[in-house]
């Protein structure tokens, strides 16, 4: 996966915030919110930065001498995102484990890069899960991937039911994860510790 070919436009960001102010009936010259525009336009840029990463460019394999053929977890790592139906937050914790082959390991960073370079972008929790594992299983080749996504989507707490602390719970599976019932137990044994 490659990042986008197209750029942060933040002229039309800009146009688009207080086109929206002036739908909400607001004074775009007032005070509190006349620099708003340039404002949302910044963070939207910083939030959706995953865009220009070059997914492929992420995760560097390190060869070692000494075989490792053992599961590896990254848990709880904190992540915010954004619906892409609704342009809310959703937040919460990624848990990510593999499998190596033998030599080839993954520095534990590198999963966390990837964490936010598809983190960073207009999202939907399941196809985040499945874009880490499947990004893990490409560049690392290892006999599986496993990746657990538990969030809060604020288009759920702050609208519609409008039910606070809930949480989705997404999960990807691939390789030995998925084709063996004992790895995948152990593994999820080991994310509820």
């Amino acid at each position: 996966m490659k990042k986008t070919t197209k750029t942060f436009d933040k002229q039309k960001v800009q146009k688009a915030v207080a086109m929206l102010l002036e739908g909400f009936g607001q004074d775009t010259s007032r005070e509190g919110i006349k620099r708003t525009p340039e404002r949302v336009s910044e963070f939207y840029e910083e939030f959706l930065s995953g865009y220009k990463e070059d997914i492929d460019q992420l995760i560097p394999v390190h060869y070692q001498t000494e075989d490792y053929e053992e599961i590896v977890i990254v848990k709880d790592i904190s992540f915010y995102s954004m619906c892409e139906h609704h342009l809310l937050p959703f937040f919460g914790k990624i848990h990510i484990a593999y499998l190596p082959k033998k030599d080839r390991i993954v520095g534990v960073s590198k999963l966390v890069r990837v964490v936010d370079a598809f983190t960073h972008r207009l999202q939907l929790q399941e196809r985040l899960a499945k874009q880490i594992a499947d990004t893990i299983m490409k560049a690392a080749k290892p006999n599986g991937a496993m990746v657990v996504i538990e969030a809060e989507h604020l288009c759920m707490t702050m609208r519609g039911v409008k039910k606070s602390g809930s949480k989705m719970i997404t999960s990807a599976m691939r390789g030995i994860f998925l084709k063996d019932a004992r790895t995948r137990e152990e593994a999820l044994y080991l994310l509820k510790k």
